[in-house]
């Protein structure tokens, strides 16, 4: 399907941001990239890497020197009056996203600078499309079934990751009367499917890296719990549904939950990883306060290699709506695949790459 469309887009050259360019590149979209200074040399590289994979000319593309948090995006003044002019379609992704970040940090980037392009937006003639990537994770400390159309809670926040998240969420939400919007709410984002290819190892990662240092001995005591759902999407899943969803009417004035719609629990995701290193699932399970309360303690993060601040996650009684996700892209065939269709490449992506 040719994407006629001029794309505005933050967060490059993040791993989604990367993987989203490539893919709407195949489909004849033209790229005004921003990317600040210090990731520019990186921005260049990655986008001579797309033009070979996806055979699409170098002049399609445009990386503009910028940051989010500053006003009209840091922009110079003639690049600011290109995008004002040429922009049709407005892809927001760049955002803090480490769960211990500060919280002047993560205020700075994910709700002053979410400010900003929201501005940015206001000034652009042609725009038919505002993409905003926000996360599950808005939904705070609430537990129980989060719905795609609520947003609004007072239950707080684990970190200030989520809660920054939340307010800049509520920002973009506000905009559903004035433009034409689609906000996305990806659950724990993982490798490739396919290839298993992934940026960082955290989320899913660690329950890996744990059962990797002795497959057979570990995989034996079941430190997960069948009380808990762990929401885990590759990031192809994520990349196919964005691009589906830039063109299709239908998304206008929706918030989409990107999430497995049939998640496992912890403890079932603990067994599928063991018979793929291991052959066999485990034999006994740990009660889940006392697996927690280890977990907290000062000196697991050195023998598990999970930080504390990820400990919450694996214990986060929620359950993510995807109704309107899929009503959506299931037309065009896009669906999450479940995990035991992929864990095999997520597990030999980690063995030949030990360090990324």
């Amino acid at each position: 399907m040719a994407l006629d469309e001029t794309i505005f887009l933050t967060g490059f050259p993040g791993f989604i941001a990367g993987r989203l360019v490539r893919r709407l590149a195949t489909d004849g979209a033209r790229f005004l990239l921003l990317a600040q200074a210090s990731f520019l040399a990186r921005a260049r590289e990655d986008v001579a890497r797309i033009c070979r994979e996806s055979g699409t000319r170098l002049e399609r593309f445009r990386i503009l020197e910028g940051d989010i948090t500053q006003p009209e995006l840091g922009l110079a003044a003639d690049d600011l009056e290109t995008a004002r002019r040429e922009t049709t379609m407005l892809f927001h992704l760049a955002a803090v996203y480490d769960l211990g970040v500060k919280r002047d940090v993560a205020t700075r980037v994910n709700v002053e600078g979410t400010r900003n392009v929201n501005s940015f937006a206001r000034t652009l003639s042609r725009l038919r499309r505002y993409h905003y990537v926000s996360t599950c994770y808005v939904a705070g400390r609430r537990t129980g079934l989060i719905r795609e159309s609520e947003l609004q809670h007072e239950a707080g926040f684990r970190n200030h990751y989520e809660e920054t998240k939340y307010r800049a969420e509520l920002e973009v939400d506000a905009l559903k009367s004035e433009l034409p919007l689609t906000i996305h709410r990806p659950s724990v984002v993982c490798g490739d499917s396919r290839t298993g290819e992934t940026a960082k190892y955290d989320g899913i990662y660690y329950l890996i890296l744990y059962l990797l240092m002795k497959p057979r001995l570990l995989s034996l005591v079941n430190i997960g719990n069948d009380e808990v759902r762990f929401n885990v999407v590759p990031v192809d899943f994520v990349v196919e549904a964005l691009a589906t969803l830039a063109a299709d009417e239908r998304a206008v004035g929706a918030t989409v939950q990107l999430a497995d719609p049939a998640p496992l629990t912890s403890h079932a995701l603990f067994d599928v990883i063991a018979k793929t290193l291991a052959g066999r699932g485990s034999l006994i399970t740990i009660p889940a306060p006392l697996v927690q309360a280890t977990l907290k303690l000062p000196s697991s993060e050195a023998i598990t290699g999970l930080p504390r601040v990820g400990v919450p996650y694996f214990f986060l009684k929620q359950t993510y709506d995807t109704t309107r996700a899929q009503k959506l892209l299931e037309p065009h065939g896009v669906r999450c695949p479940r995990f035991h269709e992929y864990v095999g490449a997520l597990v030999n992506f980690v063995e030949r790459h030990p360090k990324i």
